[in-house]
């Protein structure tokens, strides 16, 4: 009987099952992945640009891989065109100007949706977030019909007012300022705020990454924009720079010169993505942080 009771000695005990060793090429699938992914995406941006600094003579490959070859003739004839400049600024003007009420609007309605108490609040919002299923292709008549009935075709009204209300970029900044603590608009109510003060002084200050993350986006939206502008912009002062570069080619402007201009449109967003990436990665940060 007391030998059933004993325990195994250790020596008798069977050894341990060895761990599973993971495979070289499971570890390497992932980063693999990642490479390729990356190099699909460089090529055509990299194609781009050699072409835009190559000569007319070099206009396909393996031609436009001599680097001795280089020259900034075709980014010098974009830029002298009477066009160009004209094109930069209503593009600036579309972008940058939406952004700021974007962000101002998105952010005033995230916070009403988030934080405050009204009838019919849930109803509304789903309601304003179903607008995300319908494709903007569908819309696109009946915004082009009351842009015209306001007489706002061919104007910067006509190019950036309809695009201001982006149900995206309320749910979510709705979705940010969800999770800031509710003591903090408490305590701003009890020593007697003002709505205002409490959504410039509180609000903005916390939602600061989730706006720079947006306004990276919502610029990149507009800059790349292609079917708005070409339907408002009906003339040649009117058109953006990817309505103005699309037009050139019906023009027998050389190749190297429409990559030049192509090269040109995309350094504004480069330098915005440079200067708000800190926000970027806070704002992925945070998002993981529960109130």
């Amino acid at each position: 009987m007391l030998n059933l009771l004993e325990r195994p000695r250790p020596q008798d005990a069977a050894p341990p099952a060895p761990k599973a060793e993971r495979r070289p090429v499971a570890r390497l699938t992932l980063p693999t992945l990642l490479m390729l992914t990356a190099i699909v995406t460089i090529v055509p941006f990299a194609a781009m640009v050699l072409v835009a600094f190559a000569p007319p003579s070099g206009r396909t490959f393996p031609d436009a891989l001599d680097p001795t070859r280089f020259t900034l003739d075709n980014f010098t004839r974009v830029l002298s065109s009477s066009d160009i400049p004209r094109w930069t600024v209503n593009s600036l003007l579309y972008s940058l100007v939406s952004v700021v009420f974007v962000l101002l609007f998105a952010a005033m309605a995230g916070y009403a949706f988030a934080k405050k108490r009204f009838p019919g609040r849930e109803i509304m919002f789903w309601a304003f977030l179903a607008t995300l299923m319908v494709p903007f292709q569908a819309t696109l008549i009946p915004s082009y019909i009351l842009v015209s009935r306001l007489d706002w075709v061919d104007s910067y009204w006509g190019l950036i007012v309809p695009t201001l209300a982006n149900s995206q970029a309320v749910f979510l900044l709705r979705q940010f300022i969800s999770q800031l603590p509710d003591e903090l608009f408490e305590a701003a109510e009890i020593d007697g705020a003002p709505e205002w003060r409490i959504f410039t002084q509180i609000v903005l200050p916390l939602i600061r990454p989730a706006l720079a993350t947006l306004g990276i986006f919502v610029f990149l939206w507009h800059w790349n924009d292609f079917l708005w502008p070409l339907v408002i912009g009906q003339s040649g002062e009117m058109q953006t720079l990817t309505v103005g570069l699309a037009t050139l080619q019906t023009q027998a402007v050389p190749i190297n010169q429409v990559m030049a201009g192509a090269t040109i449109t995309v350094v504004p967003s480069l330098l915005v993505f440079g200067l708000l990436q800190r926000y970027l990665t806070d704002s992925i940060a945070m998002s993981g942080l529960k109130a």
